[in-house]
Parts: structure tokens; sequence; C-alpha cells
């Protein structure tokens, strides 16, 4: 059912165009998130063997070499992808991103709908380190800040969050070649980078740190993959990894009342259950998709991202939950258990690059839709507060 043909990518001499992809505050105005809202970073994630992203396999069923994303084995281990795309055509894209990363201000402010069609169709691997850094500013702020990373990597640091840190840096990608070994290189540059990023950020260290820092480890030194997490911790996702839950109930919410549009036997089979959004987002929103899809998956979500912000992660989020609830999963889902099992087992065709990514495209979500979902929700939980301090102050008073 969710098997595809391959992308004609014989045109590639045309740009393509796409319908418009929404989200919540647009990169063009340096803005990646509307809402102040704040997420928990005391709730333990699930261990890592539970993650797609962090599965592991016996030794012996292990591949002999790593494939083209550095993975070793387990469900990471694919090989579609960039291979499936003749050599001319990678060259191409190449040498357009080139000429835009150097003159990347002039295609921000005059040509910003280009680079969002380059984003969506795939940054060159070759490429994508050096563009992730461009499109979330890491690579001013570095200029910016020489040193300073350095500097903070040789501070003291509480013991108590160490300890945290240490405890969970084999459960990143155990089975990807830069973290195989305990005390590796790979782990101490992570351990550095989540050091460092404690160290400065208000709400320490929160466990999803983990996950977004390793990605980013992959495709770029530690100093660059540091910068970078700070820019998506403050500019794209401001808030998720503070304590308390206000920020994955916000969006969680927002997400519920999006699938009603999107899908409306789904919303009914969440609503008739009573089930909340944290049950099944939770990860999916504070890991940026990167302990949920297959890792090819991952890199094309991750490129329009850090081009289009936040309304990437619930777009992803519809597509998901549209095909992993689909009639014939349903059907056997009389309770919350077979549903939230269904969501934590979504198939692999569904979440598979090619079908992902058309379908985020046909995706029958607005800008304007987004936006009047976070408003919708915003006023609402505003108004439950003045409700709650009215009602305490009128007991206070008795």
């Amino acid at each position: 059912m969710f098997s595809l043909k391959k992308k004609n990518v014989q045109n590639e001499e045309k740009e393509e165009t796409s319908d418009s992809h929404s989200h919540i505050g647009g990169p063009e105005s340096n803005s990646h998130r509307g809402s102040d809202v704040a997420v928990s970073s005391s709730g333990d994630q699930e261990s890592d063997a539970a993650s797609l992203a962090s599965s592991a396999c016996p030794p012996s069923e292990s591949p002999p070499h790593p494939n083209k994303y550095g993975f070793i084995g387990g469900a990471q281990y694919t090989i579609d992808g960039e291979e499936n795309i003749p050599v001319n055509v990678i060259r191409k894209r190449e040498s357009k991103w080139l000429e835009m990363l150097n003159h990347w201000d002039s295609f921000m402010m005059k040509k910003y709908e280009k680079v969002r069609d380059r984003c969506r169709k795939g940054i060159p691997s070759a490429i994508r380190a050096r563009a992730w850094q461009h499109l979330c500013g890491a690579d001013r702020v570095l200029e910016n800040n020489v040193g300073v990373f350095q500097q903070l990597a040789n501070a003291p640091l509480d013991p108590r969050t160490e300890d945290e840190i240490r405890k969970d840096l084999h459960r990143q990608f155990p089975l990807h070649e830069m973290f195989l070994r305990r005390g590796g290189q790979g782990q101490e540059d992570l351990f550095t980078v989540l050091k460092v990023h404690s160290l400065v950020c208000g709400d320490g260290y929160c466990q999803a740190h983990a996950p977004v820092a390793a990605v980013l480890l992959m495709q770029m030194p530690a100093e660059h993959a540091f910068w970078c997490l700070r820019s998506i911790c403050d500019k794209y996702v401001p808030g998720y990894y503070s304590h308390g839950l206000e920020a994955i109930q916000m969006d969680g919410l927002i997400l519920y009342k999006l699938v009603k549009k999107v899908s409306p036997s789904v919303y009914k089979i969440l609503k008739k259950q009573k089930i909340d959004p944290v049950l099944y987002m939770t990860e999916w929103f504070m890991c940026l998709y990167s302990r949920t899809l297959p890792w090819a998956s991952v890199l094309r979500v991750w490129d329009m991202f850090f081009c289009e912000g936040v309304k990437v992660l619930f777009r992803v989020g519809l597509v998901l939950l549209k095909f992993g609830l689909r009639p014939e999963v349903r059907a056997k889902c009389p309770s919350m258990y077979e549903t939230l099992q269904a969501l934590r087992n979504i198939a692999p065709g569904i979440m598979a690059e090619d079908f992902l990514l058309m379908q985020l495209q046909r995706l029958d979500i607005s800008e304007e839709d987004l936006q009047k979902e976070h408003i919708r929700q915003t006023n609402k939980k505003e108004l439950e507060k003045t409700q709650r301090e009215k009602q305490a102050q009128k007991a206070k008073d008795r």
C-alpha cells in the first residue's frame, strides 16, 4: 500500500515548486516559534532500546560495514536515499547550494522561496552541515563568540549534572559508528556539547537534548553542533526543554485539534478513548523525530525544520497520525492501549522518505489553520488561568 515510485530527477534543471507548508512564525522574520510555553526536562524518556533510532540487534546480525549514514545495524541500517539519485544531479544540487551559501543574505531576503524549495528537495549530504548552520544562524553566532565554547568546555560542572549526562551517553544511537565505544571520541564530544549547553541553558540539562545533539554531531564538529543546539532551543522551540509540561501540552492540543481537519476518523478515536496527546507526541516533538523516523527521513525532516521552523513538526505528526491509525489499524484498537501501541509501531513504509515527504506536501493544512489553532489554544489557556485565579480569590475571601 505504501510502496512508491522513485522520484523523477531527470528534470533537475527546473526548480520544483510545491504547495506551501505552514508554520507558526516564519524564518523570514527570524522567529520560528510564536509561543513562549514551557516543557518538562524532568520526565524520563523511554529507554533507548525502545526507540527506532536507537534500536539494537545482536552483533551476529550487524552488517560488517557502516552504511552511508554511519550505522552498522539495527533499524537505522538502510541503503535507500541519495544513492538512487544520479551523481550529475547531486553535483548540480551542490553547485546551487554553494552559490546560495556564498550569497546567503541576498537569497534569504529576496529569494527565500527558492531556499525553502531546495530544502524540501533535500540538502546534499556534502553541504548539509554548512547549510544547517546558515539556516539557523549558528555560523554568525560562532563568529561573534570565538573561544567561548572551549572556555565553557573547561569550566567545572555540577557533579550531579555530569552524572546525569554520562548516564545518557551510551543510549544515543548505540549502533552508529560515532557512538559505539564507551568513552570513545563520539561519546566524549557528545558529553562536551551537553555539558556546555547545560551551563548556558537556564533550565539546565534535559534528556531530550542528547539525541538532538547526537544528530548534530553526526554532521559537524562539536563546537558547531553546540551553537546549532543553542539555536534550536532558543529560536525554534523555545521553552520545549523547560521544567513543567506546558509547551508539550499546548502543542499537543494544537496537534490534536488539527487532526480533526486532516483525519476526522482518527480524531474521533483519539477523543473517544480520551488519549492525552502527550502520551504519543512528546518524544516526537522534543527529539525532533530523531528517535522515531528512519534516518533518511530524519535528515529530510531536519532540512525542512531548519528552514521553515516548528510547523514541520506538526505536519510530520499529522501524517504519522493519519496513516499510523488508518482504518485497518483502528479496527484492531478497541482501547487506549492498542492505539498507543499502534502509534509506537507505525509501519516502516509510512515513515519512509518518499512516502512521508509526498504526504507532507499533500497535507491540507494552511498557515492560517496553524495560526488560528495556536491563538485559540493560547486564549483558552489564559481564560482557564483567569478562572482559576478568580476561584482561588473567592475561596480566600470566604
